[in-house]
């Protein structure tokens, strides 16, 4: 995790004091259940929810000897509680303990982004109803295409974005199971009541059937989502960055007072967070590769998803944590520029208007291959002109166009407002 890019909520989660804490109730809850099935006494549960305690640098301390981590962290509780530390762990194998912990942790990370979600779907839904009939260009291929609304182009990134909540949660629930199996899975020298009960107290669910560790088909969904949210905010921040380009600035990032874009040029105001996001969704979506390759361990099971989960699971949820916090921040203060909207719209001469010209024309009596010549011989004009030329006009003059629609005819295709009439259908179906 990089400070840089880190927000404590999230941060926290992964803290060894933390992790450790979800190891003790783990160990607790199992002795608890233990005990009431006579397998251990009483007492000893009791001990341990009365004395048990850890140090984070007394277990990395033994640790350094043992080689053993949750060897480590036994020994260190065992040093609080006293003999009746024995019964800990009885039947149980580390897996038990750091799967089961994993799954708490990327539980309550998912938690966290949900709430990151809900509060850019917010501001994304705002956004869109300010600009529900705000005029702009579509474009295909990065060249005009035909009329949109801004409103329409934010209407599109919360419908995405509220699919990768609905995603999120499914794989939320999906990783957060929770098993108390034992060496290789088939509860030899434990009751599965045990595995039932620290389920229910950690909010997690049974997993249904384990070999030493939960699979690893949970845990690559789960990191894929992630990269598909990456990927969903990686897309929103491109259209961010193409937006502010000097030759196109229909909108920018807010630029604060006091703010610096450049150290050489004074006019800079860069899309510097839009480019960021793009970059932070480059390294969530790089945490989804090894988490697919960890799902085929040998056998009942291996360590080699171990030291990559270190990793991922840290750095995927922080990461993306911030990025959409950040993105929640750009669309929140984005500056919408309509008026450069209008005059981009009015750029080329009205050669968005083209196909609906071209449908006049076959209902008028033209074959489609023939009307698509008259248009497209006339908008040529336009595009070699930049602009300077108007497609009505031509059009108008154009006396094989001419003979089958009037004047009246060809400028009633050339209205804004006939693109947007079904601007409410969009968003009622969005929004309901």
């Amino acid at each position: 995790m990089i400070p840089r890019y880190s927000r404590p909520q999230m941060a926290s989660i992964w803290e060894p004091e933390a992790k450790f804490r979800i190891w003790f109730e783990i160990e607790a809850h199992a002795l608890d259940k233990m005990a009431e099935n006579g397998v251990v006494p009483m007492e000893a549960a009791k001990a341990v929810w009365e004395k048990g305690a850890f140090e984070v640098d007394r277990i990395d301390a033994i640790e350094a000897e043992v080689k053993h981590d949750v060897i480590a962290f036994l020994t260190n509780v065992a040093e609080h509680v006293g003999p009746e530390a024995r019964f800990l762990h009885q039947g149980m194998t580390s897996s038990d303990v750091l799967d089961t912990c994993l799954a708490v942790q990327l539980k309550q990370a998912a938690d966290l982004l949900i709430q990151d979600l809900d509060e850019l779907l917010e501001v994304l839904k705002r956004r869109a109803f300010e600009h529900k009939l705000t005029p702009t260009i579509g474009r295909s291929h990065g060249i005009h295409a035909e009329p949109v609304t801004f409103g329409l182009k934010l209407t599109q990134a919360y419908a995405e974005f509220s699919r990768n909540r609905a995603r999120l949660i499914a794989a939320r629930d999906d990783v957060a199971t929770c098993a108390i199996s034992g060496a290789v899975g088939t509860f030899a020298n434990i009751d599965p009541s045990v595995e039932a009960h620290v389920a229910e107290k950690m909010r997690l669910t049974v997993e249904p059937v384990s070999t030493q560790v939960i699979p690893r088909d949970r845990h690559a969904m789960f990191f894929a989502t992630l990269g598909v949210i990456a990927s969903s905010v990686e897309r929103l921040a491109t259209e961010i960055r193409h937006l502010q380009r000097t030759e196109v600035l229909e909108a920018e990032e807010y630029f604060s007072p006091g703010q610096k874009g450049s150290s050489a040029m004074p006019h800079k105001r860069n899309p510097v967070l839009a480019e960021n996001l793009t970059g932070l969704a480059r390294m969530v979506r790089s945490y989804v590769t090894p988490a697919l390759e960890n799902v085929a361990l040998w056998h009942e099971r291996d360590i080699s998803h171990s030291s990559v989960e270190r990793y991922i699971g840290p750095d995927a949820t922080v990461t993306l944590d911030f990025a959409l916090a950040r993105l929640t921040g750009v669309m929140d203060k984005l500056v919408v520029y309509p008026e450069r909207m209008q005059k981009n719209l009015d750029r080329m001469g009205g050669l968005v208007h083209s196909q609906r010209v071209l449908l006049a024309l076959t209902q008028a009596g033209a074959s489609r291959e023939d009307a698509y010549r008259l248009v497209q011989r006339n908008a040529t004009k336009v595009w070699d002109s930049d602009g300077e030329l108007s497609l009505m006009e031509l059009l108008k003059a154009d006396p094989e166009v001419s003979a089958l629609l009037s004047d009246d005819e060809i400028e009633e295709r050339f209205d804004l407002g006939y693109h947007f009439k079904h601007v409410g259908t969009i968003f009622e179906r969005v929004f309901g």
